[in-house]
C-alpha cells in the first residue's frame, strides 16, 4: 500500500454518541427527544448484537485490541460443533479476574477457550460483513432497515456521505481503510456491521483504543504497514488529532457535512 486512511468511529463516519447526548439535535436544530430515541434504539440493537452472536457477555472483561491478538492460543481445532455455552468459560471468567489490565492471563486451557471465541467472532465478521441482515433474521432485519432509514434522515445522509469516501479509498489497489476507536473491540465489530461498514474495513483493520489509548494504536498500525506509506488521520477528536500530529501525519478534521462533502471531493479529484 501507498497510503493508509485511519478513520475514526463515532461521529466522523457514524453519528451515534452525539445522538445520545442530543448534542447533534441541538447542533443541527433536530428535536432532541427523538435523536436520544434513535440512538438508544441503535445502543440497544448494537449491544444485542454483540451479546447473542459475538459473545460480549464472556468477552468484556477480556477486551483486545485487535482480532488476532490472541490467536497464537488458538489450536486450530475444528470448531463446527463445538458448544460454546457449556465449555464453562464464562464462569471461569467471570470469578477468577482472568483479564485484568495487569495481564494476569488464564491456563492453557482457559486462552485457548478465549481464542476461539475470538476465531469465531472473525467468521461470523467475515461471513456477515456484507449482509448483516442474514445474522439478524427477518424480523430484526426490518426493524434494523426502519431504525438506519430514520438515523439516516435525522442526520441528513451523513454515513451515505462518509461511505462514499470510503468506498473511493476500497477500491484504490493501493491505499487501505483502517479503523481506530475508543469502543470495545466487540461492540464496535458489531456497529461496524450494523452500519454496513464491513466491506470498507476488513476484520483485520480494525483496532479498538479502549485499553491502550489510539496513539499506541497508531504506532501498532505504522509497525504493520511502514514507514514509507503516507498516513491520513481521519476524525473529529483532540486525541486522534494529537496522536497525528505525534506523528507527522496529516489530520483531517470532520466536524459537520461539509467537512465529509470536501474529504469526497479531494479523494475524487486524487487530491488525497
Amino acid at each position: 500500500f501507498q497510503r493508509v486512511f485511519v478513520w475514526d468511529l463515532d461521529e466522523t463516519i457514524i453519528v451515534f454518541h452525539s445522538l445520545l447526548t442530543g448534542s447533534y439535535a441541538q447542533k443541527y436544530g433536530k428535536d432532541p427527544p427523538m435523536a436520544v430515541t434513535l440512538g438508544l434504539r441503535m445502543e440497544e440493537m448494537i449491544f444485542n448484537l454483540a451479546d447473542t452472536h459475538l459473545f460480549f457477555n464472556d468477552l468484556e472483561e477480556c477486551d483486545q485490541v485487535h482480532i488476532d491478538d490472541v490467536s497464537s492460543d488458538d489450536n486450530g481445532q475444528d470448531l463446527s460443533t463445538y458448544s460454546f455455552a457449556t465449555d464453562g468459560f464464562h464462569a471461569a471468567a467471570s470469578s477468577a479476574n482472568l483479564c485484568l489490565p495487569t495481564g494476569v492471563r488464564g491456563g492453557v486451557d482457559w486462552m485457548r477457550k478465549l481464542a476461539f471465541r475470538y476465531r469465531r467472532v472473525k467468521e461470523l465478521y467475515n461471513t456477515y460483513k456484507n449482509n448483516i441482515g442474514g445474522l439478524l433474521g427477518p424480523a430484526k432485519r426490518d426493524a434494523w432497515l426502519q431504525l438506519r432509514a430514520e438515523i439516516e434522515a435525522l442526520t441528513d445522509s451523513w454515513l451515505t456521505n462518509a461511505l462514499k469516501s470510503l468506498s473511493i479509498i476500497s477500491t484504490r489497489s493501493n491505499c487501505v481503510n483502517v479503523l481506530v476507536t475508543t469502543t470495545q473491540l466487540i461492540p464496535a465489530l458489531a456497529k461496524v456491521l450494523l452500519y454496513s461498514l464491513g466491506g470498507a474495513f476488513p476484520i483485520e483493520n480494525i483496532y479498538s483504543a479502549t485499553k491502550i489509548g489510539k496513539e499506541s494504536c497508531f504506532e501498532r498500525i505504522m509497525q504493520r504497514f511502514g514507514r514509507k506509506v503516507v498516513y491520513v488521520v481521519i476524525g473529529d477528536g483532540v486525541e486522534e488529532e494529537q496522536a497525528a500530529k505525534k506523528h507527522n501525519m496529516p489530520f483531517w478534521r470532520i466536524s459537520s457535512h461539509s467537512d465529509l462533502l470536501a474529504l469526497h471531493q479531494a479523494l475524487e479529484l486524487e487530491y488525497l
